[in-house]
């Protein structure tokens, strides 16, 4: 709005004729075309979005409206206990910038209280400016974000700097990094389940039954299972559909278990292999009873196949063959099963020194008093 007004006797003291209206000049400064499905995206990953904004309050709640992120704001005298309303007055100010949708008519320093406020209250806390007045609430945050054209007390008060006009590059960084996570918690997931399964596993043979398993079959199983598991971190995983956090007794809680289960099936295997006639009476098979080579490579096999097979089930979030795993995987995979078949048959032409028996055993058969 445009308004003039003369000062005949043109001294500062003059209090001037009245006022003239010349005008009225609209602006209008809608958001980008791609806001509003760019906030709906990270709201439905579980990302609160909130607007701080120096505007009138009217204004901020009409682009919130626009963009569909609510119009539940506040004027900026909300944050410092100093508002008319009386409903607002008796909330807490901490549990108010939680409930919010944003805040309008507020400056720097307001910026930056509720960004330390929601990490105080354990949020992960992200900024988005390009104002010199949004330069403390950048640095404060825990991921401060410079639009395109930030100004440089913005960008260097940031963590992260767009390079491109617009917001949705964000979202697209928070489901690569859910992604990452995900993988990283697969892994986490497998090392514990297979450190159990193997420890576990042949501790129990070994105090049970006594047998040697050989140290070099315990070294080309971890050489196969490390060789698999690295291709995880190119494998093709499902993001998190809300925000993640580590949760390190579910994860140690589910590589207990796994590696338990994994661990008595190799138990159970082995005793109907050494002690009992069920696969021959079961599926007409020879008996392997009285070699302990061929034990060996039957454990090992066992262990071998079902430990590399473990990766598809801790890989996913559902069952294991509704999410297809990354090609890189699975041509891992079928490697590592072809280099355990491999070694399977090597075993019986290889020569195994048993020294609590004093028997030698080559080629599956037994031979008393050689060494």
């Amino acid at each position: 709005m445009g308004c003039l007004q003369t000062v005949s006797e043109k001294t500062k003291e003059s209090t001037g004729d009245p006022w003239e209206f010349v005008g009225l000049l609209p602006l209008f400064d809608p958001p980008r075309h791609d806001s509003a499905e760019t906030i709906k995206k990270a709201l439905d990953l579980g990302v609160n979005v909130k607007m701080i904004t120096g505007d009138q309050l009217a204004i901020g709640k009409e682009t919130g409206r626009r963009l569909g992120m609510g119009t539940n704001m506040y004027p900026s005298s909300a944050l410092l206990g100093q508002s008319k309303d009386e409903s607002l007055a008796s909330i807490p100010v901490e549990e108010l910038i939680e409930k919010a949708d944003g805040f309008a008519g507020v400056f720097p320093e307001h910026k930056y209280e509720i960004v330390k406020i929601l990490q105080e209250r354990k949020h992960i806390c992200g900024m988005t400016g390009d104002g010199v007045n949004d330069a403390p609430a950048l640095k404060k945050a825990d991921i401060g974000i410079a639009v395109a054209d930030a100004t440089d007390a913005a960008r260097s008060a940031s963590d992260i700097v767009l390079t491109e006009p617009g917001l949705s590059v964000i979202v697209s960084a928070v489901l690569t990094s859910r992604a990452i996570f995900q993988r990283m918690k697969n892994y986490t997931i497998y090392a514990v389940s297979i450190t159990i399964r193997i420890v576990m596993g042949f501790m129990l043979i070994a105090l049970i039954w006594k047998f040697d398993f050989s140290p070099f079959m315990v070294l080309i199983i971890a050489i196969l299972n490390d060789g698999t598991i690295m291709t995880i971190s190119k494998d093709r995983v499902k993001p998190s559909p809300v925000p993640d956090s580590w949760k390190l007794k579910e994860i140690f809680a589910t590589g207990t278990v796994l590696g338990t289960y994994l661990a008595l099936m190799t138990v159970i295997f082995f005793y109907l292999a050494a002690d009992t006639d069920f696969f021959s009476e079961t599926f007409k098979m020879r008996s392997i009873r009285n070699s302990p080579n061929e034990l060996t490579a039957a454990i090992y096999l066992q262990v071998s196949i079902i430990s590399q097979a473990l990766i598809f089930v801790t890989r996913s979030r559902s069952w294991s063959f509704v999410e297809r795993p990354g090609l890189l995987l699975m041509g891992a995979f079928l490697i590592a099963q072809l280099n355990s078949n491999h070694t399977c048959r090597a075993v019986n032409s290889c020569r195994f020194i048993y020294p609590n028996r004093g028997t030698y055993f080559e080629s599956s058969r037994r031979i008393d008093g050689q060494k």
